[in-house]
Formats: structure tokens, C-alpha cells, sequence
């Protein structure tokens, strides 16, 4: 079996695959500061919590990371703990999407892995917005080609920038709330967080339709479910898109070698 782990500046997904089939999935915090042996201490029980014996049924690993000193880490893990072959997306793996962005450097692992994971799952042309500790719209061609995109500070990061610099607002439940129009200080926050945010998002996907002609969207990342329910613009919510990216480049990678 496959484990996909994709690193976020927030939160660390890992995937287990059987074949294009994720049959296991875990949301952790990512923390810079563990060793990669603590990486492997945690992957390892995440696994056993599943039935799953690590020496037994992971047979690969791919990585996608945004986080530099981590990818260093997880390459440690799994040359020390894991003794199968392993792809970590970066500049000069083969991903089979074209980055067509002015620096292809700079487009992140996980942008990558969505540009290959929304191409083969819906086609293109195609707008994936992934909902992290940023939120990312990136425009997908009919041909699969990566061709650029817009970055938003996320739900979560926007509201502690909130309650950082006000005073008098405290933390509430991300939770659809009675109306738009807020009762209470805390139905106006959630409106404003939501609805507001929700029009944020389905502005951006109307631009960059009308730039691209017509597209698919597609909503993945953490927050996803949350925003899609209440999105015009959405077509289809794929929490785990990346993963699904991630076991098509180290398909592409290790297929007959």
C-alpha cells in the first residue's frame, strides 16, 4: 500500500492507498519541531491504530511538504524507519503537468499535486480552491497544464488576526449560523466569517472562470466542507485531493522501474 503524507504550514494529512482506492486517512498538526524519529513514532501508530502493521503493508511513500525543514525530516524518516521507495514532489520529479507560472519553483508541492489530482479526476479546464491555513485558487487548463492562480489569507488565520486586535471578541464555533443577519456577537462573527468568506470565494471562482472560459471547481483542504455547502460556485468537494495527486505522481515516478 501507498502512504501519501501531505505537510501543511497548519495541519499534516496522510493517506493510505490500496491501489487508486484511499482506504485510511488522518489529519494531524504539523510540528517543525519533531525529529523524524518522533515523524515515525506517529505514523507508525496512526497505522497500528488502524489494523494496519507498518513493515507489512506500506510498500511506498510519497511526500509533498511546504514546510522546508520538515521535507529534510521526512526524508530522514523514511530512509531510516522505511525501506521502500519513495517520491517527494519537488522541482524535477515528474509530475506530468506543465507549470506554466513565470518561476515553476515557486508553485508549491501541494499546488502540483491538485493541478494532477483535478486534471485526471474531473478534467479542465478547472479551478481547484484548497482551504488551509491560506486559501488557494489555481487555474487548471483543459490540457492539464498548471497555469497560475491567487493566494487569500485563510478562515482561520483571518479570525485570529481578529480576535488578536479586538478586545472585546472572543473565539466562537465555525457553524452556519440562524441568519445572515446577526442576533448576537457571536452569529455576527460566524455570519461574517462564513457568508462573507463564502462570497469571497465564489467572487474569485466567477473571475477566474470568465478568464478561463468556463471551468469546474473544485473545493478541497480542511476547511472545504464547511465553505462548499454554502458556495454557488462549487461543483464538486474533494477533501482528499491531494493525497489522490500525490499517488498519481509516484505512480508516474515508479511505474516500471
Amino acid at each position: 500500500m501507498l502512504l501519501a503524507i501531505d505537510t501543511g504550514n497548519t495541519q499534516t494529512v496522510l493517506g493510505l492507498f490500496d491501489g487508486a482506492e484511499l482506504v485510511s486517512s488522518w489529519r494531524i498538526a504539523t510540528n517543525a519541531d519533531r525529529t523524524s524519529d518522533e515523524h515515525a513514532l506517529v505514523v507508525n501508530q496512526l497505522l497500528d491504530l488502524e489494523g494496519y502493521p507498518p513493515d507489512d503493508v506500506v510498500t511506498g511513500i510519497a511526500i509533498a511538504s511546504t514546510v522546508p525543514a520538515l521535507t529534510a525530516t521526512l526524508r530522514a524518516m523514511t530512509a531510516r524507519w522505511f525501506d521502500v521507495p519513495t517520491v517527494v514532489l519537488e522541482p524535477g520529479v515528474k509530475s506530468g503537468a506543465a507549470i506554466l507560472a513565470d518561476n515553476p519553483k515557486e508553485v508549491g508541492a501541494d499546488r502540483v499535486a491538485n493541478t494532477v489530482a483535478v486534471h485526471t479526476l474531473f478534467g479542465g479546464p478547472a479551478v481547484v480552491v484548497d482551504f488551509g491555513t491560506s486559501t488557494n485558487f489555481d487555474a487548471v487548463s483543459a490540457k492539464g497544464e498548471y497555469l497560475g492562480g491567487a493566494i487569500v489569507p485563510g478562515i482561520e488565520i483571518s479570525l485570529d488576526a481578529l480576535f488578536g486586535r479586538a478586545a472585546a471578541l472572543r473565539r466562537v464555533e465555525l457553524v452556519e449560523p440562524r441568519n445572515v443577519i446577526g442576533r448576537t456577537t457571536v452569529e455576527c462573527i460566524q455570519s461574517g466569517a462564513l457568508y462573507g468568506y463564502t462570497d469571497l470565494v465564489d467572487g474569485m471562482c466567477r473571475r477566474m472562470r470568465a478568464e478561463l472560459g468556463g471551468a469546474t471547481v473544485v473545493a478541497t483542504g480542511g476547511l472545504s466542507g464547511l465553505i462548499s455547502p454554502l458556495s454557488d460556485t462549487i461543483d464538486h468537494h474533494e477533501p482528499w485531493l491531494t493525497l489522490h495527486g500525490l499517488r498519481l505522481v509516484f505512480e508516474r515516478n515508479t511505474t516500471d522501474k
